[in-house]
């Protein structure tokens, strides 16, 4: 047993700390060799398979499909197939009377755990710790974002192992006592512990949650975890047990109060008060029962963050034109009696915001700020191009590397691409964290215009409208014309209002008149 080896979630890029587990590809028992896949979590940014950096017999699954978990906490513990053989020879044969002690993972799994038994495990923890660190610095050749052979920046989170106190009698049971501003949410337990010293329950007692994800779901929703059984092993409290306590319905007792005798006088009527809704009661402010209570996680959570980021510290300005979308229009359909393959018009106008920000590079910069307040604009020789793509997961922007290089075509390709892996959820950090500059085709949603918020750290953004039939006028006479809106958002602080309107009137005018922008076609 001192031989097991313990992988903490590692570093999945993008300096995210939580993944949610979506399933797992091993079971415990399972054989498996280096860099074999072993489970799919789910991050803020895209799915993606974590691969184990050790070869032998899987010991024990730290979590449960649907589970959030925390980087640098453990994900798998595997046992060497030599040291599993080792055991098996040692090991006396069980008696009948034993067969259920010996197949328990360790001493403190039994309600009348020994002090030495939790010592022992304490020590395994510990030595299983180490024995990661090391392994970790090797390497197993496979990188996975922030963690594989040596050189990677990334390292997961460690803390020190802390000793579970002993038992204190017949009967009794010992648990980890939270370290101080747990149960607030704050520092979580040891992520070197060996989970099975924290699998007893005392009720009453918040010993039995591990998560601090989930006391504070808890304490959000006003679920007293001291009363909460618990549908882990050993009792522990788990995300689907605060989940299922939120939802249950808040009046079970008043069904289950006893009558009054027939001959007591009816007392006198108090008050009316709400009634709360069958599942999460009644807003205070409204008065209104609610009808659902959804956690900002996942995608949402890093939108809402870098949206309010960006309003809090860009100082943007937005300005717009309608567009006569007529020529390229019609050059697209005459493109398709030539050729089965032809660009999406969101492909063209790629094309042109590239050959704009060539022009106009102030657009096409980051601002970075130092330690001690100073700013600096940071300007690139490329364009990293991120197409606004909405997911069921929600708004992502992947981003076309090098998007100054490409055709119309290559564009269109890349767009395809891009938009598809992203809706899978399983665009890369680097392809959902790497653009320069925005494009936003929302008239797709059938809308005119829209003041977008910039997709912090860029600086600017373009939005494209519906493209419909309106009056226009042409040569002095009133003609039908396909006209759009172009919207550009734009930090204040990199350029003014010139250089902005000059680069929305360059795309403009390629859209009017795209044939000399188009003839690397």
């Amino acid at each position: 047993m001192s031989e097991t080896r313990v992988f903490l979630l590692p570093d999945l890029g993008e300096g995210l700390t939580e993944a949610e587990l979506v399933s797992w590809h091993v079971a415990v028992g399972d054989t498996i060799t280096v860099d074999q896949p072993i489970a799919e979590v789910e991050t803020a940014k895209s799915t993606v398979e974590v691969p184990s950096p050790y070869a032998g017999v899987v010991a024990e699954l730290h979590g449960q499909p649907g589970e959030t978990l925390d980087v640098g906490k453990p994900l798998i513990s595997v046992t060497p197939v030599s040291a599993v053989g080792a055991v098996d020879a040692a090991a006396p044969a069980p008696s009948p009377d034993n067969n259920a002690a010996s197949s328990m993972s360790s001493g403190s799994d039994r309600p009348d755990a020994t002090p030495g038994a939790a010592s022992s495990a304490s020590t395994v923890a510990e030595a299983a710790a180490e024995t990661y660190r090391e392994e970790e610095k090797a390497g197993s050749g496979n990188v996975l974002i922030g963690y594989g052979t040596p050189g990677g920046h990334g390292v997961a989170r460690r803390t020190r192992a802390r000793k579970a106190p002993a038992a204190s009698g017949s009967g009794s049971v010992s648990t980890l006592p939270l370290e101080d501003g747990a149960a607030d949410g704050g520092p979580a337990e040891s992520a070197d512990v060996d989970l099975s010293l924290l699998r007893t329950r005392v009720p009453g007692k918040l010993g039995a949650v591990i998560s601090p994800l989930v006391r504070r779901m808890a304490r959000e929703h006003g679920v007293d975890l001291g009363e909460l059984p618990g549908s882990g092993e050993g009792g522990l409290i788990m995300r689907r047990d605060v989940e299922k306590a939120i939802s249950t319905p808040q009046v079970e007792e008043r069904a289950v109060a006893k009558p009054r005798p027939v001959a007591e006088p009816a007392p006198v009527a108090a008050p009316a008060e709400p009634r709360p809704s069958e599942a999460h009661g009644v807003d205070a402010r409204t008065g209104l029962p609610i009808s659902a209570r959804t956690p900002v996680k996942g995608v949402r959570k890093v939108v809402a963050t870098n949206m309010a980021r960006s309003r809090s510290e860009i100082p943007e300005a937005t300005v717009w034109v309608d567009v006569d979308a007529t020529g390229l229009m019609e050059l697209r359909e005459g493109l398709k009696s030539g050729s089965d393959q032809v660009p999406g018009l969101l492909a063209f106008i790629a094309r042109f915001v590239t050959a704009g920000l060539k022009k106009y590079p102030e657009l096409n910069t980051r601002i970075e700020t130092a330690e001690d307040g100073s700013q600096e604009i940071v300007s690139f020789s490329g364009v990293n191009l991120g197409i606004a793509a909405q997911t069921d997961r929600g708004l992502v922007v992947p981003s076309v590397r090098a998007a100054e290089k490409l055709t119309a075509r290559e564009l269109d390709a890349e767009i395809r691409r891009l938009t598809d892996v992203a809706r899978q959820g399983k665009a890369t950090p680097t392809e959902l964290g790497s653009g320069t500059f925005t494009l936003n085709n929302y008239g797709v949603f059938g809308v005119d215009g829209s003041a977008a918020i910039i997709n912090h750290p860029e600086v600017a953004i373009l939005g494209v409208g519906r493209i419909i039939d309106k009056p226009w006028v042409v040569n002095g006479e009133l003609a039908v014309r396909k006209v759009t809106e172009l919207t550009l958002t734009f930090d204040h602080r990199v350029c003014d209002g010139g250089t902005a309107a000059g680069f929305l009137r360059f795309v403009a005018d390629a859209i009017e008149n795209p044939k000399a922008l188009l003839a690397d076609l």
